[in-house]
């Protein structure tokens, strides 16, 4: 199995994975702006019309022609009133003011709102106690949005204010890239589901519900598949089946270089592996490959080591499947206390990411090393990533974290 980039570097398999994931995109689909939240969208929008669509009044007052104001108290005659909704034809001409509400449209002929609170109303006669500045509390015409102004840029996700400003321009719709399908299998003979009884030498499956969760959290509908025997004819026919049906397919387990770890050899004979085992701690095994029309990503089978390659490759492959060319977040905190490492690797230590009383992102390390120590991860909100090659990390160190709580 020498046909593919092994023991790469990190940033290399990333770059990998948006290679592929690139030449994979997935189709796009068109859906009402309630099932558009969180997707990523496939095409720029352009408004279809300016925002705000005519001048309106910011606050509640009385409309009015700047120029009849004087210095001190000004009185005009009210003529006539305008709440927000439908405009009603109403002009306002020398010494007259117009009763108005946030968001009315301005008559025609006003150029300027007096707030309510700056003024006494005695029956049709406005005393304008505070003159206002030329244009106050005005909202002019496309001041936010200009016609045909590009407002939304293909490969964003859709946040909820980003959807709320497709609304707000009367979009009915838009164009996203289709979620990608996710079939989840763990790896072992050794895996009991939970609720059943303990032989010697078994443990609980706690990776399936992991992965799961973690898919759900970026908004995917994972399939739990059951669990994959120590059989390399029975790895070979649940896989083949889940390529021919699935966008990815997320294993844990079984991709070491053991007798039992038969999904290399499975991707490699009936697809394609694109790269094998990184220089990254814990996680070194994990394999990135394709198999019929799937996307294959192959964890190893520790749950600390399933948490670092997820975050770190899962996170990457969905998002480029579907186009989503924004940068995710970076954070990054200070160190509470040192880290030191010898090796070469990049890796990846549990950490609980807090504020300060000094509104100081901190970060402070758990003191569990071992890939199987799945309580310090439950312990933990984030993962510090400390850089390739030999580190010496004092306190106070600025540092990425990965939060996945």
């Amino acid at each position: 199995m020498t046909d593919f980039p092994t023991q790469l570097a990190f940033d290399d398999a990333v770059a990998i994975i948006r290679d592929v994931a690139a030449k994979h995109r997935l189709d796009t689909e068109t859906l009402p702006l309630s099932r558009t939240h969180g997707r990523i969208l496939a095409t720029d929008v352009h408004a279809p019309i300016a925002l705000p669509p005519f001048d309106n009044s910011a606050m509640d007052g009385f409309a009015l022609r700047h120029a009849d104001l004087r210095e001190g108290e000004t009185t005009l005659r009210l003529i006539d009133e305008q709440f927000a909704g439908r405009a009603r034809e109403i002009r306002v001409g020398e010494g007259e003011c117009v009763r108005i509400t946030t968001g009315a449209p301005m008559p025609a002929g006003a150029d300027t709102v007096v707030i309510k609170e700056n003024t006494r109303v005695d029956g049709d006669r406005v005393v304008v106690l505070t003159p206002p500045d030329a244009g106050a509390n005005l909202r002019r015409e496309g001041e936010d949005v200009r016609a045909g102004e590009c407002v939304l840029q293909a490969g964003k996700r859709l946040t909820p204010a980003r959807v709320s400003l497709a609304a707000s321009l009367g979009v009915p719709s838009l164009t996203v890239f289709r979620k990608p399908t996710v079939a989840v299998f763990s790896s072992g003979d050794e895996l009991v589901e939970p609720g059943l009884s303990l032989a010697p030498g078994e443990i609980y499956d706690s990776n399936r519900e992991l992965l799961m969760g973690l898919l759900r959290a970026e908004g995917l509908e994972p399939t739990a598949w059951p669990r994959l025997p120590d059989d390399p004819k029975q790895v070979e026919i649940a896989l083949r089946d889940a390529g021919c049906a699935f966008d990815l397919i997320v294993t844990c387990g079984a991709v070491s270089a053991g007798e039992k770890d038969h999904i290399p050899a499975v991707v490699q004979q009936f697809g394609q592996v694109h790269f094998w085992k990184v220089r990254m701690k814990p996680g070194m095994p994990v394999l990135f490959g394709s198999l019929d029309q799937a996307r294959v990503l192959a964890l190893p089978g520790n749950p600390v080591s399933v948490f670092a390659t997820f975050l770190g490759f899962g996170r990457t492959l969905i998002d480029a499947l579907q186009g989503r060319t924004e940068p995710r977040p970076v954070e990054r905190a200070q160190l509470v206390a040192p880290i030191e490492k010898s090796h070469a690797r990049r890796e990846f230590q549990r950490a609980t990411v807090f504020c300060d009383e000094h509104g100081v992102l901190r970060a402070d390390p758990n003191p569990a090393v071992g890939s199987h120590r799945l309580r310090a991860v439950g312990e933990s909100n984030a993962l510090i990533v400390v850089p390739d090659g030999p580190q010496r990390l004092a306190a106070g160190t600025v540092v990425e974290v990965l939060r996945y709580a």
